[in-house]
């Protein structure tokens, strides 16, 4: 009997490319985000397919996790990526970013599906118990890799009022908040997309 394969949200990238180019971090989120989750050419596809056809890129929801302790110094919440269900291709990296694919599941009762796949990564990734704001920071794309080169990042930021994060999942291992000087020194272990998130949301 066959397997059911997931099917992921995608946009073609010729829609992305007629708007403007992504190279790295795009700050101007509300300029692409805005027409590309508007498009009629959004779909779900089969996410294997989806990996390596450049053509189309996979909307990623890619949540940064801040807290400032009582001095006012910042945090942000880092895991190594581990050996559980995620991308094999990035394991062993350091990440600041939570979130992942958006389901053609998350678009079932007829939900904003983005809004509802955020979450529910976010649900399963870790047990937030902290009040937030949040705001919406920018676009990554890096296409020097062959991950990079199917997703396209949205990152979203929560400035957390306590440091009450914990990870549910294995394959966020070593998870806690730490301060920015410490995750510049790590910037090499960091994956790509966390270079560029911690890079433009602070310098």
């Amino acid at each position: 009997m066959a397997t059911h394969e997931e099917h992921v949200l995608v946009i073609p990238a010729s829609v992305i490319d007629a708007i403007g180019v992504i190279d790295g971090f795009e700050s101007d989120v509300d300029r692409f985000l805005g027409p590309i989750l508007e498009s009629d050419q959004l779909s779900y596809r089969p996410r294997g397919a989806m990996e390596v056809d450049p053509s189309f890129k996979q909307l990623i929801p890619y949540v940064v996790l801040e807290w400032a302790d009582d001095a006012g110094q910042r945090h942000v919440f880092a895991y190594t990526r581990g050996g559980g269900g995620g991308e094999e291709r990035l394991h062993a990296k350091r990440s600041i970013g939570i979130g992942g694919h958006i389901s053609r599941e998350d678009a079932a009762d007829g939900s904003d599906a983005y809004a509802t796949g955020m979450q529910r990564e976010l649900d399963e990734e870790i047990r937030l118990e902290a009040q937030y704001t949040e705001t919406r920071e920018g676009l990554i794309y890096d296409p020097s890799n062959e991950v990079g080169q199917v997703h396209l990042g949205v990152v979203h930021r929560f400035v957390l009022d306590s440091p009450n994060v914990t990870s549910n999942e294995a394959d966020l291992a070593e998870g806690g908040f730490v301060s920015i000087d410490q995750l510049r020194s790590e910037h090499q272990r960091l994956e790509t997309w966390s270079q560029l998130a911690l890079d433009a949301l602070y310098g």
